[in-house]
């Protein structure tokens, strides 16, 4: 049981329904992980985040792969569960 109300996909409209969309088509998944659900109850931050995470991931002097695999090693190291 959630301690605060989330957005699932299938009830998500407007803004929260587009980025729910996005992230689905860039991420290659068929679901909205937990994370961004937490946002979704404000579709402005939602989206707000959703745009800088998909600015720091945007290839550069690192690939995707490797900022993934910075990613994974950091939320290791501070023992993330998620």
């Amino acid at each position: 049981m959630s301690l605060y109300r989330t957005i699932s996909e299938t009830e998500a409209t407007g803004k929260v329904k587009a980025v729910y969309e996005d992230i689905m088509a860039v991420k290659k998944i068929d679901f909205v992980p937990n994370f961004w659900k937490a946002l979704s109850v404000n579709p402005d931050h939602l989206e707000a985040v959703w745009q800088k995470l998909k600015s720091v991931m945007r290839p550069g002097k690192l690939d995707l792969r490797t900022k993934e695999i910075i990613a994974l090693a950091v939320s290791i190291t501070n023992n993330c569960q998620y």
